[in-house]
C-alpha cells in the first residue's frame, strides 16, 4: 500500500467527521484510528517533494472540465503517479470521494472500490 504524506491527516479527518455525526462511537473511533497507524506503519508514504508538486500542478490543469481536483486532492493522486512511475495501468487507487475516483480513472489507474461510474464494463469473455 501507497499514500501520499498528507493522507493520514484526511483519514483522521474523516474518522472525526463520522464521529461527529454518530455514526461511530469513541470506541469504534480508536479501533479505527488503531488500524490506520498499523497501515501507515507498514505502507509506502510517498514525500512532499518538487517532483510531486509539479505532478500535482499539471493534474490541477488538466482535470479543471466537470469535476476539477482540489488542491490536496491533486496531491494524492500525484502521489499514487510518482509511487507507479507514471505506468498506472492495473495498479489499484482507492478512493470514496467522486472528482477524484473520476481524474483517478482518466490517468489510468483502476479505482476501488470498482464502479461503473468511472470504469468502461469489462469486455465479455
Amino acid at each position: 500500500m501507497a499514500f501520499w504524506w498528507g493522507a493520514p491527516l484526511d483519514w483522521w479527518e474523516a474518522l472525526l467527521a463520522a464521529q461527529r455525526r454518530q455514526t461511530i462511537s469513541a470506541a469504534d473511533l480508536q479501533k479505527a484510528r488503531g488500524v490506520l497507524d498499523h497501515l501507515r506503519e507498514r505502507g509506502f508514504e510517498v514525500q512532499p517533494t518538487e517532483e510531486l508538486r509539479a505532478r500535482a500542478l499539471r493534474l490541477l490543469s488538466v482535470h479543471t472540465s466537470v469535476h476539477p481536483l482540489r488542491a490536496a486532492e491533486a496531491l494524492e493522486l500525484a502521489a499514487a503517479l510518482v509511487w507507479c512511475r507514471e505506468r498506472p495501468q492495473g495498479a489499484g487507487f482507492v478512493s470514496l470521494h467522486p472528482p477524484l475516483r473520476l481524474a483517478a480513472a482518466l490517468e489510468g489507474f483502476r479505482v476501488l472500490p470498482y464502479s461503473g461510474e468511472v470504469h468502461a464494463p469489462d469486455p465479455e469473455p
